[in-house]
């Protein structure tokens, strides 16, 4: 039986690759898309332990230094966090770029695959039409062969 050999095998084999490596960029960009959101949700709770305490030092006995630490703490904390919102919106932006690229290298890869496909089910159809030719030809063999000769 003849054995199927697609042409193009090499590239479908690089499309794969590709494939694994924008998987492998798309998760490192998820990756760091987590942390940067980890240390914004820290910055949120670092602001609001600080504004407890402020609250706390209203109460009672004022400190009028520790409420105004706490002012100061919660106004460098806000300004942190604005910084840290945009990093995770960089963040944000290199994931979706990072999903984009994966959904294109993924199109092509299936795309290859279904020329792989139709390429096999071309060469079965052939495969196929040879067999019965052969075995039309040893039928036709056969039946010319037992046919007794009507000559004479």
């Amino acid at each position: 039986m003849a054995k199927f050999i697609y042409r193009m095998q090499n590239i479908l084999d690089i499309k794969l690759k590709l494939e694994e490596a924008a998987k492998q960029e798309y998760a490192n960009a998820r990756h760091a898309l987590n942390v940067e959101e980890d240390k914004l949700a820290a910055l949120h709770k670092r602001k609001e332990e600080y504004h407890l305490i402020y609250l706390e030092a209203l109460k009672g006995k004022l400190d009028l230094l520790l409420i105004s630490e706490c002012e100061n703490a919660m106004e460098v904390m806000d300004d942190l966090i604005l910084a840290q919102e945009e990093n995770v919106k960089k963040a944000s932006k290199e994931l979706e770029k990072a999903r984009q690229k994966l959904n294109t290298v993924m199109q092509e890869r299936k795309m290859h695959e279904k020329l792989k496909e139709q390429k096999f089910d071309e060469f079965v159809t052939e495969l196929n039409a040879q067999e019965s030719k052969e075995t039309d030809e040893v039928a036709s063999y056969q039946f010319n062969s037992k046919t007794p000769d009507t000559e004479g």
